[in-house]
């Protein structure tokens, strides 16, 4: 992966407070009934999974972290 486009590298922490209430939104105007993600990274590929349901087989949201 070539980190050498504009806005590459790691978030700035101005980014990294941002990101939740991007997320947020995304979820409450554009997310329909789920989104499935995959990025490239110079540690490998990463896989994101949102959902407005529980996954299969999760009967509590116990496990997942409120952002």
């Amino acid at each position: 992966m070539d980190d050498s486009s504009p806005g590459g590298g790691p978030l700035s922490d101005g980014e990294v407070g941002q990101l939740p209430d991007l997320l947020r939104r995304y979820c409450a105007h554009d997310l329909d009934q789920w989104e499935a993600l995959r990025t490239d990274t110079p540690y490998g590929p990463v896989y994101v999974q949102m959902s407005r349901s529980l996954p299969p087989g999760e009967e509590s949201d116990a496990m997942f972290r409120p952002f």
